[in-house]
């Protein structure tokens, strides 16, 4: 939704009426995750994609019918591997798509989310997509932290704070999912789906060290969706102007900073930190706080297998513990072979990308079964 919010925006603020189709289940290797959308305009155009072209076609002239008749749709794509080219869904996948239709009038509160988005702020859209009465389809709630009541309904009061909780969770971890209730929001009953969308901030890359291979790290973080910030002591070097892909460039001792970040709230368990000084007198004390954290997703630090054994040596005796230790990955990245500052960051990508999503880091033609893993959301 957030990469079509701007389309949408547009149409919404002229009273145009928009087909919107958004994945909110997949099940084995489907190309798109949970959040991803599709509009069909007033004028037919189709911005965006549920399944990078595997079923779009058909999505559209739903969205098209979802229009013309004003009844939200809840739609599953995909059948078993061997029958997936029958259905057009070459990677063998499973969507569950949800189609509905989105104006002024169907959707009131989009111009204040969206205005939330735009400034960073965390909110999240909780939308019933199947219950027992078509009447509850297509009812939402807004939910931010810190503020009730919520906007809008899902349909009564239980089920709304049962809602609300729940996507409070789920923005708190930046992860967008279908959660399923009972009837009127009871925890352990079936027979209600609602799909949240959590539009959290941007997840935060903290890279350390202000040399040639921060500035390919950054560019690299900044592409894959991180609110990238460069950190150095030294001002000399922390300058915008070698470091044009960070969204910020602070001069300020690393260990120092970080503990300032974490003090004021802005670590959390989505950030990773890459520790690029390879200098004992800045990154023994930064590794000292950050593998203190209660919190982070990575922490990598380079240095080639000499510096890493004697950075070890040096944290042991600032009175790490072996536990706190192993949570340091070092040498930082994985090992595709890279040389130059640009493949580093791809290797060091690569790591962060498959601590996210569990994979192994193997090629995947020397592994077998499903090439994506199940997550929480999705089906069983």
């Amino acid at each position: 939704m957030r990469d079509v919010l701007p389309e949408l925006m547009r149409w919404w603020e002229a009273g145009e009426t928009v087909g919107v189709a958004t994945v909110v289940a997949t099940f084995r290797s489907a190309p798109r995750p949970p959040g991803a959308s599709m509009l069909v305009g007033p004028d037919d155009t189709a911005v965006g994609s549920v399944s990078g072209g595997c079923v779009e076609g058909a999505v559209y002239e739903q969205a098209q019918e979802v229009v013309a008749t004003g009844a939200p749709v809840l739609e599953r794509y995909g059948v078993s591997d061997d029958d997936a080219f029958a259905v057009g869904l070459t990677c063998g996948g499973i969507l569950d798509v949800w189609v509905e239709r989105v104006s002024r009038e169907t959707f009131p509160e989009l111009g204040a989310l969206a205005a939330d988005v735009e400034a960073g702020l965390p909110v999240a859209l909780a939308t019933v997509i199947d219950h027992p009465d078509p009447a509850w389809r297509g009812r939402r709630i807004v939910v931010r932290p810190e503020e009730e009541p919520v906007a809008g309904s899902i349909g009564s009061p239980r089920a709304d704070a049962a809602v609300h909780d729940d996507a409070l969770g789920l923005l708190a971890s930046g992860t967008s999912a279908t959660l399923s209730y009972g009837p009127d929001g009871e925890r352990r009953g079936e027979g209600m789906r609602v799909f949240v969308w959590a539009f959290a901030p941007k997840p935060r890359m903290l890279v350390f060290g202000a040399i040639d291979f921060a500035a390919a790290v950054a560019r690299v973080g900044s592409f894959l969706g991180y609110h990238v910030t460069v950190c150095d002591a030294r001002p000399v070097f922390a300058t915008t102007s070698r470091f044009p892909d960070a969204d910020e460039v602070v001069v300020d001792w690393p260990h120092r900073y970080l503990a300032a970040e974490q003090e004021a709230g802005r670590i959390d368990q989505r950030t990773v930190l890459a520790v690029l000084t390879h200098d004992p007198k800045f990154d023994v004390p930064l590794l000292e706080v950050a593998l203190r954290l209660p919190q982070v997703a990575y922490v990598g630090a380079m240095g080639s297998r000499r510096t890493h054994d004697d950075r070890l040596e040096r944290l042991r005796a600032a009175g790490l513990t072996d536990a706190e230790l192993d949570r340091l990955s070092s040498p930082i990245g994985l090992d595709l072979g890279a040389r130059t500052p640009e493949e580093t960051a791809i290797s060091i990508a690569a790591e962060i990308i498959a601590g996210r999503w569990g994979g192994t880091g193997e090629p995947l033609a020397a592994t077998a079964g499903r090439i994506h893993r199940d997550l929480p959301h999705d089906l069983d």
